[in-house]
């Protein structure tokens, strides 16, 4: 059974590019252990790019569909295909041994290092000390397919605030203070940035969805990621440790990644403001 159905649209850009809208249903699910591993693995591989290796993706995908009642799965076809988006929520504190957690810490810890107020709060909440402590945080590990709309993101938080509501009654350990999420950015020259602007498809529909760069030219994926930052404690853009840098004229992107902790008691108006912004056309 499907948890929820929703229907989204794309549009055919053209000369009249609000005139010819494809609709889809989406399906939300639990995740499936004996589903969803392959596909899970590559969400991983795809979210940490050039440094997934440092966070055993394998370990990783296990831990995160040993608890198949938390989070949510996007799928089209029916329960028994494979997902094109994800969201779960790990306890840092319970899984503190695992090795995809304790490489994830580790990361965050190093990323930070030359952010002092971060790094310090970082090491206060996930750091040796900081793990013994009764303050849990959550990592969200959030990645989709390139061309799923952001219209499904809100509803796959609103599910996720609602299942650790209904695991908290229950007296299973996923109440949060705060939330690390990590996403990825690309950074573009002026030139490619100009380039970008000049060629984007013009509705209105997706001016609005568009996200904005980050000082230096640093634009993010995940459109999400602007009103995630608006409600984060800290947010911090990085290198990556294994980057490849593009030689010049060369195609691709130059990519990075984005750490952003929320406080728990902003996630539900980060969620609402969600809705708003990225309702499902009508």
């Amino acid at each position: 059974m499907s948890k929820r159905k929703q229907s989204t649209g794309d549009a055919n850009d053209g000369d009249h590019s609000d005139a010819s809208i494809v609709d889809i249903d989406f399906e939300f699910f639990d995740p499936n252990p004996e589903v969803d591993f392959l596909a899970l693995k590559r969400l991983i591989l795809q979210l940490f790019q050039t440094d997934a290796e440092l966070f055993h993706p394998h370990e990783l995908a296990e831990l995160i569909l040993s608890q198949p009642l938390i989070g949510s799965t996007v799928k089209t076809d029916g329960r028994e295909t494979d997902p094109y988006a994800f969201l779960t929520v790990l306890n840092m504190h319970v899984h503190k041994n695992h090795p995809s957690i304790k490489a994830i810490a580790a990361y965050a810890l190093l990323k930070s290092a030359n952010n002092v107020p971060f790094h310090a709060t970082l090491q206060s909440l996930i750091g040796a000390a900081g793990l013994e402590t009764p303050n849990h945080v959550g990592f969200i590990f959030c990645e989709r397919l390139i061309n799923m709309p952001v219209q499904i993101v809100p509803h796959m938080y609103r599910m996720l605030t609602d299942e650790i509501k209904w695991a908290i009654d229950d007296n299973e350990p996923y109440n949060f203070t705060h939330f690390l999420i990590i996403s990825r950015t690309y950074r573009l020259s002026p030139e490619e940035a100009a380039e970008m602007q000049a060629s984007a498809p013009q509705s209105k529909r997706q001016r609005n969805a568009a996200p904005a760069p980050a000082p230096g030219g640093v634009y993010s994926f995940h459109h999400e990621d602007e009103l995630i930052k608006k409600y984060a404690s800290f947010s911090l853009d990085y290198s990556f440790t294994n980057t490849q840098l593009r030689e010049q004229d060369s195609f691709g992107l130059d990519q990075g990644g984005r750490m952003m902790l929320i406080p728990a008691e902003k996630l539900p108006q980060l969620i609402a403001e969600m809705g708003q912004t990225y309702a499902a056309p009508q």
